[in-house]
Order: structure tokens, then C-alpha cells, then sequence
């Protein structure tokens, strides 16, 4: 008897789900059978209630009711922690976002079924200026409410489902231009909306909605609107179920839910299958994300090297090129190129795109199909490279373009460098994956960070005491991160730069130096004890004393890569005096910091100066003068240069304090830009 009741209620299941399903729905759905659905009356709209609370951030003590339809569906994974509403299923007049701390939230609420929210005891407030439902939490701390999500527990309290059957939900056609509105609550934010005759501009051709774990935006444009900018996008989830699919290269109806951060005007996608993008673009083009071969020869790294003969080479063959993705930007070590390499060699192609890490074509390990008809092969300060056309020599493939020559692959696999010696490389080598044994940096080097304020070159030796440069970007995100002082292997790119041999990581990993040195000592220590890189304000750190003329120190927000601190002026003699800095605990002591200068005539050089018996007056004090290497191109602004280790362990278990004197005359002045200003410690 238990078995045929069973079978009788997933009859009874099944048949429910099929008389409510329909367009623009949910793929799977609960119906309520256990009484959890309840209809209630409205008190207030959505329009009156975003009206009445649009400033007005308190927990909301009044026993208000109203009502909307989802429009939204997490069942994808691309909208998170949030339910969308909107006040009518067709032709909506507004929509309403509600943060919940819940996901999964479509098997309760389904998109198309009409949910009542009690507002008693919830809070609107906003996120990237949308307003939005939400909850009061209170700071233990401060005591202070702080305006988040809709505790899970608390949901079923606020949010109701109806009784009634799930809806049609029917997007509301608009188009990019049209949202324009200048209030501080758009309407429609909430809403499911349809835009027509829409696409992803060309140069997302072939890419992935978002890469694995990362939230992107990308640009969509339509008839209205068919220049792309940042303002229009469709913001895609990296653990959204269809994440790695490849975006619709065709014209089409767009459908999603229309939100917004501050100005910028968002889209979220509740299913691919809500978009129909397959036809003729704006332009009338159908292009495709493939690459036949048939026809085409297929070329190697060295055939492709050999069409540069000395000058600049377009490739007239119907070829192409099957190699590795060896290295990319994932770190901001490279940007907008990658290296690639066959059997025969490596070799850069530059890209006139960045985050090109996130583009499976170009992933570390994935063999990239390259279609280097009218492409270009030329050399670059030594280096030979493949791209676009800049300014008579290769420059970078235009973003355009991509898509006529980059196409991916399935294979994937790990990617073995090429294992050499310093003394060994060759012009062969350049371009490739290597690793080379046993190497450290050298003395002079220790302590200091992989880049400074502008692309950093470290020395590196074996333990022959042959030399290779390592050069860092100050853009990666390991710039400011100490070297191993230890010995290793290193892996890298191997790169040329006017006849000398550099070496590129794309990760700290590939200069992992931990083992004693050469000399069988252990790896030396070194701790930051002062540390400062004016990324604010002129902070307690220092005291700044003008001495003559009307400039002074001051920040300066637009340094190279971030703020630092900058004086000029005519006729000026200005201090930056340090804070007392204790020197204890250390072997030696060392102080560096990075200069930027410019003067149109020849100008006094900035001045560094350290003492162990600041008076408090700098007039009275006894300055110790050091001799820094100081930025000597003062034509032009940036690269920043480093000091060196400036050696003050003389004052060993002292209290020192570091000035930097700027001096100038009514007819000779320079701009000095000073950062990253460092006293460590070695051990």
C-alpha cells in the first residue's frame, strides 16, 4: 500500500510541475504542498515604499506588506545572495532588489511566482547607490546598525510565497539608450528586461562569459548604442554554471535583470538559454569562432622567426602557427602579450588586450591555433616578436582583430621548460620556457623588493659567478615583494633586451630561493623596520620644514604605479625629516628609497642625510650626508631609480632620523618625486 501511494504522488508531483510551467521559467520548481504558501494584502506598493524609504535607512518598525514577482533565478549561479522583483509580471513599472544571506533561493521562489515581503523589521539601504531591501545589523562594537543582508534565518519571516500559480514573466523590451535616468532610483533596477538587435562587441568575439572564479563585466552594445563602453555590461559570475561557455558572436534579443553600480548600468543573465543571439551582426558579418586548416600550411616558432630577415616582414602565406601558452598576464608581470613555444622555440606575440589570462585561448598550458596570414614578425630592442603593425615595426594585434587569428584548442597540457645554464643561452632560446639550477641574487640585491616604482631589473648569479638580469614590472602583484635572499631554480620567459639576456617570471614561485648560498651560508634575513610609500597623505612618519620659497612638500596622487611625495619650487630649500627609527635587533642596518627627477636646466641634486642626535631644530643638528644613486635622466619623468642599499649599521642601537633636503635657486630648480622610502634590518 506505502509503495502505490508513492507512485500516486509523483503522479501528483509531476503533473503539477507541468500545468505550471512555462516561458521565461525556472527548469525546476517545488510546489507548495505542506501549507507553506500564503496570500496576503498588499498595504503599499513598491514604487510608494522605494519612495518613502529612498533616504531613509532605520529598521522599519511599521506593519507594511507589499507584493512583486521574481524575476530573477539563482538556479545558475550567476545572480547570488539576491532575489529581484518586480511589480507586474508584463510590462513592470518597477523592480526591487532584496539582499538575502541564502542561495538557492529558486526552489522557494521560482522566477514568475508572486512573493509579499513584510517589511516590519527589515531596512532599505544601499549597495553601489542601489537601493535595496535588506536588514539592520547591529555593530557589537559601536552599537551602530550596519545595513546587509536578510539573515537566512530570518527570510521565511519576510519573504512569503503566494498560493497562486507561477506567471509568464514577459521582459520588458528597452534599449541601451534609453537608461539614462538621472534619479537616485531608477525604476526598473530589479526587472527583467529585453534589449533587441544586441551583441557583444567585436573584440569579445570568441571569449568565455566569465574565467573560472572571477566576476567580470562585459560590454554589450545595440543599434542605439553601438559604440561599447563601460556603462553597459552584462556581469557575468565565474561560478556561474555556463561560465566557460563561449559568448554568442551573433545579433540578437538579450534578456536579463537590469541593475546598476554607482553610474555603470548592470545586466544579469538567469540562463543562457534566455538569449538568442545567432544572427547577422550590426555590421551584416556571421563570424565564426572556428579555424579550418584545410588548405593551410602549418608553420613552426622558428619558420614563423625566420620570416624576419633583418626588416620588418608582413606574412603573405595562408599559414598558421600550433604552439604552447608558456606565459601569460595573469600576474601583471606581461601585458598584452603572451609567449608561446613548439619543439622549435618560443616566441612573444603581442595582443592589444589586457587580462588576457582570463581568454581560454590563452591560457597557461592550452596550444593556441595562431592564423598568421598578414600578420607581423619584427624585433623589438633585440627581441623578435609577432603582432600587429605600430609605427613602421610589430606592435600589437588590434583588439578587432583577435578573432581572425587566435583560435583555441582542446589540448592542454603542463608546460615542461627547457632546462639551461647562464653560459649556455643562445638567440635560439629567447622566447622560450627555461629553467636554470642553482642561482641567488647577488649580495648587492638582498633585502629589495622584485620592482620598485618602474620596471626592476635584480642581478642574479650561479654559483660560477655568471650573471643574468631578472626583470619585474612594477605593475605585478608580487612588485613590492621581497626576493629570496636563499639559493634555487629559477623558471621564467627568457627575453633580450638591446643584446643582453633577461629573464621574466610570471609568478614568485619561479624564483623560489630557499636553500643555503653559494658559499654553503645560510639564507640571510632581512625585515622591513621602516617602511613608507605615501599612499595617503604626509602621515605622522614625517615632518615636513620649508626653509625658503613658497612650495613644500607635498603628495602627489598620480605616482608611477601609485602616490609619492613630491617637492618643487623656485628659489626653495625644504627638509622631509623622518620620525625617530630604532636601530635593535639586527646585524646590519640599510636604508633605500627611489627617486624620479626632472629639471630643464641643470639643478641641484636632492640631498640624504642621516643623524643619531635630531635636536628637533635642523639648523642645530649634526647630519651624517649619504651617497644615494639618484635618478640622473632628469629630462623626462619616470622610471623611478633605486638608491641601493645605503649601509647605516654605524648606528647600530641608535635612534636615527633620515632627511631629505631639496635646495633650488630663482633660475635652476628640478622636480623631485621620492617613494617607497625603506630602513631594514638583516639578521
Amino acid at each position: 500500500m506505502k509503495k502505490y501511494f508513492s507512485i500516486i504522488r509523483i503522479f501528483i508531483l509531476s503533473l503539477t510541475v507541468f500545468l505550471t510551467s512555462c516561458v521565461q521559467d525556472d527548469v525546476y520548481s517545488t510546489p507548495d504542498l505542506q501549507g507553506k504558501c500564503q496570500d496576503l494584502t498588499p498595504t503599499k506598493t513598491i514604487a510608494e515604499v522605494k519612495t518613502a524609504f529612498a533616504n531613509n535607512t532605520a529598521t522599519i518598525t511599521d506593519d507594511i506588506i507589499i507584493e512583486g514577482y521574481v524575476s530573477s533565478s539563482d538556479e545558475s549561479g550567476n545572480v547570488y545572495k539576491t532575489i529581484y522583483l518586480q511589480d507586474a509580471p508584463e510590462n513592470p513599472t518597477q523592480g526591487l532588489v532584496v539582499s538575502v544571506d541564502a542561495v538557492s533561493t529558486y526552489t522557494s521562489f521560482p522566477q514568475g511566482s508572486k512573493v509579499y515581503i513584510k517589511l516590519k523589521g527589515l531596512a532599505f539601504g544601499r549597495y553601489g547607490n542601489v537601493l535595496q531591501v535588506g536588514y539592520n545589523n547591529i555593530d557589537p562594537i559601536t552599537n551602530t546598525p550596519t545595513f546587509g543582508r536578510i539573515p537566512e534565518k530570518l527570510v521565511a519571516n519576510h519573504l512569503v510565497r503566494s498560493c497562486a500559480s507561477k506567471v509568464k514573466m514577459v521582459p520588458k523590451v528597452i534599449t541601451l539608450a534609453s537608461l539614462t535616468n538621472t534619479s537616485t532610483v531608477d525604476p526598473l533596477i530589479g526587472a527583467l528586461v529585453q534589449i533587441n538587435n544586441a551583441e557583444f562587441p567585436i573584440n569579445l568575439l570568441c571569449n568565455i562569459y566569465a574565467p573560472n572564479g572571477t566576476t567580470v563585466n562585459r560590454q554589450i552594445v545595440d543599434p542605439t548604442m553601438t559604440t561599447p563602453i563601460n556603462s553597459r555590461v552584462v556581469r557575468n559570475s565565474g561560478y556561474a554554471s555556463f561560465a566557460a561557455d563561449q559568448l554568442p558572436s551573433g545579433n540578437g534579443t538579450f534578456i536579463g535583470i537590469l541593475s546598476k553600480f554607482n553610474s555603470d548600468y548592470q545586466f544579469f543573465i538567469n540562463r543562457v538559454s534566455d538569449l538568442n543571439m545567432k544572427g547577422a551582426r550590426l555590421d551584416g558579418t556571421t563570424p565564426s569562432c572556428t579555424f579550418n586548416t584545410t588548405g593551410k600550411t602549418m608553420k613552426t616558432v622558428a619558420e614563423v622567426k625566420a620570416y624576419f630577415s633583418g626588416t620588418l616582414a608582413q606574412i603573405p602565406d595562408n599559414a598558421y602557427l600550433k604552439a604552447q601558452v608558456t606565459a601569460n598576464d595573469k600576474t601583471g608581470n606581461l601585458f598584452k602579450y603572451i609567449y608561446v613555444e613548439d619543439k622549435t622555440g618560443g616566441i612573444r606575440v603581442n595582443i592589444d588586450m589586457a587580462s588576457l589570462y582570463a581568454d581560454p585561448r590563452f591560457f597557461v598550458g592550452k596550444q593556441v591555433l595562431i592564423n598568421l596570414k598578414d600578420l607581423y614578425v619584427g624585433s623589438v630592442n633585440g627581441e623578435v616578436q609577432l603582432g600587429g603593425l605600430f609605427s613602421g615595426n610589430v606592435g600589437r594585434v588590434l583588439p578587432n582583430d583577435v578573432y581572425k587569428h587566435f583560435f583555441p584548442t582542446n589540448d592542454f597540457t603542463e608546460v615542461v621548460a627547457t632546462e639551461k645554464t647562464i653560459a649556455g643561452l643562445t638567440d635560439a632560446d629567447v622566447g622560450r620556457w627555461i629553467k636554470i639550477k642553482n642561482l641567488q641574487f647577488i649580495n648587492d640585491d638582498l633585502g629589495e623588493s622584485y620592482a620598485g616604482g618602474s620596471n626592476t631589473s635584480r642581478t642574479l648569479e650561479d654559483c660560477s659567478g655568471a650573471k643574468i638580469s631578472l626583470t619585474t614590472s612594477s605593475f605585478a602583484n608580487f612588485a613590492s615583494r621581497q626576493i629570496d635572499s636563499g639559493k634555487g631554480d629559477l623558471y621564467g620567459v627568457l627575453t633580450k633586451y638591446n643584446g643582453k639576456y633577461e629573464v621574466w617570471i610570471t609568478n614568485p614561485l619561479g624564483a623560489d630561493f630557499d636553500g643555503n648560498r653559494c658559499d654553503g651560508s645560510p639564507v640571510p634575513v632581512f625585515e622591513n623596520i621602516f617602511n613608507e610609500d605615501f599612499s595617503g597623505a604626509l602621515t605622522n612618519n614625517w615632518t615636513a620644514v620649508s626653509v625658503l620659497g613658497a612650495a613644500v612638500w607635498n603628495i602627489q596622487q598620480f605616482g608611477n604605479p601609485k602616490p609619492c611625495v613630491v617637492m618643487s619650487g623656485n628659489g626653495n630649500e625644504d627638509w622631509l625629516i623622518s620620525k625617530p627609527i630604532t636601530l635593535a635587533g639586527y646585524k646590519n642596518y640599510y636604508l633605500s628609497f627611489e627617486t624620479d627627477g626632472r629639471a630643464s636646466v641643470p639643478s641641484n641634486p636632492l640631498e640624504v642625510y642621516v643623524t643619531d642626535n635630531y635636536t628637533g631644530n635642523y639648523a642645530t643638528t649634526t647630519w651624517t650626508k649619504l651617497n644615494p644613486i639618484l635618478d640622473s635622466d632628469l629630462s623626462k619623468f619616470a622610471p623611478f631609480v633605486n638608491s641601493g642599499k645605503l649601509d647605516i649599521s654605524n648606528f647600530a642601537g641608535k635612534n636615527v632620523v633620515v632627511a631629505f633636503k631639496y635646495t633650488s635657486t630663482a633660475t635652476a630648480s628640478a622636480t623631485w618625486e621620492l617613494d617607497n622610502v625603506k630602513v631594514r634590518g638583516r639578521k
